[in-house]
């Protein structure tokens, strides 16, 4: 039942997120019109390593904080990366039953907010105080009284939203000028930060590989990273669309009343893995993440000038 539900919820995030990312319709429609795959690699989300109180004690808005919904789902953590010079740790998890369900893997990292200049980290930490704690003091506990999967999935979709108050324009602005990152968390949470399409599995012969199909979104107008990050060798080559920009609330600093300003939400991976030797004559497709990769792709937020 929970590979069911995880597949369930991806799903649902999926449309969320699409919605919002056109650049993701975009290569849906690209590779479904050449008799293509739309598979997942995996999905990213993104956190902050602080702690809060809430009526139900202190709680770390960090990955602990989605982890253990995911962990609930039965995904286990199987790397970790650490980025010291952006202040943001990682770990990717995988489901045992992963490829059965053809689930994806996840991506979730958290920018470590006590690393931070004081002030920063105290209008970070003031922002994100005014959390609704909604996540179900056991997600177990909704798994074994609900039966409904779908019902299931909705209710734990409303995790992967942002839980704290609109954060303040200034607040956004001065975050922004130290961390992207944190800027970006602050206004958007626990949505999904990007989803990847999984080139191995387009099975399409218009498009075989990483390159072709990042030349071919080029062409068709959808704004693509400069460079493919990653070579053969090391078993995973990356690329992404820029970021797109929409519309988001913060709280305007003279009139205290919500206002909508311009600001990158999320761009769409693809990837491309490859075999990697394990052994002296055993090869097996590399599953895990390259941490420079990684490190290049966090920037794709970034706001433009």
């Amino acid at each position: 039942m929970k590979p069911q539900i995880a597949l369930h919820l991806w799903k649902l995030l999926w449309q969320q997120y699409s919605a919002r990312v056109n650049h993701a319709r975009t290569y849906q429609q690209m590779i479904t019109a050449a008799g293509g795959n739309v598979a997942n690699d995996h999905i990213a989300f993104r956190s902050l390593r602080l702690l809060v109180d809430t009526p139900q004690g202190k709680i770390n808005l960090g990955i602990g904080y989605l982890e253990q919904t995911i962990e609930a789902l039965g995904y286990v953590a199987a790397g970790e990366y650490t980025f010291a010079k952006t202040h943001l740790y990682a770990r990717h998890y995988h489901h045992p039953q992963q490829e059965e369900f053809n689930l994806p893997k996840l991506f979730i990292s958290e920018l470590i907010v006590d690393e931070l200049p004081s002030n920063i980290a105290q209008i970070i930490s003031q922002t994100v105080s005014s959390i609704e704690y909604k996540l179900a003091s056991s997600v177990n506990s909704l798994l074994e009284k609900e039966q409904n999967t779908e019902t299931i999935a909705k209710q734990l979709q409303q995790i992967f939203t942002r839980p704290w108050l609109p954060p303040w324009r200034s607040v956004v602005e001065e975050v922004n000028q130290v961390t992207q990152y944190g800027a970006w968390v602050l206004l958007h949470g626990y949505a999904v930060n990007h989803f990847t399409g999984y080139v191995n599995a387009q099975n399409t012969a218009k498009y075989p590989d990483i390159d072709s199909t990042a030349s071919s979104l080029a062409n068709l107008g959808v704004p693509m990273k400069a460079e493919i990050e990653g070579n053969v060798a090391c078993g995973l080559r990356q690329t992404a669309t820029q970021a797109v920009t929409e519309m988001v609330t913060v709280l305007d600093d003279k009139s205290g009343l919500e206002i909508q300003i311009p600001w990158t939400y999320a761009y769409y991976e693809i990837a491309q893995r490859y075999p990697v030797e394990v052994e002296p004559g055993k090869q097996v497709l590399f599953d895990a993440f390259l941490g420079s990769n990684a490190q290049q792709l966090f920037e794709m937020t970034r706001l433009s000038k």
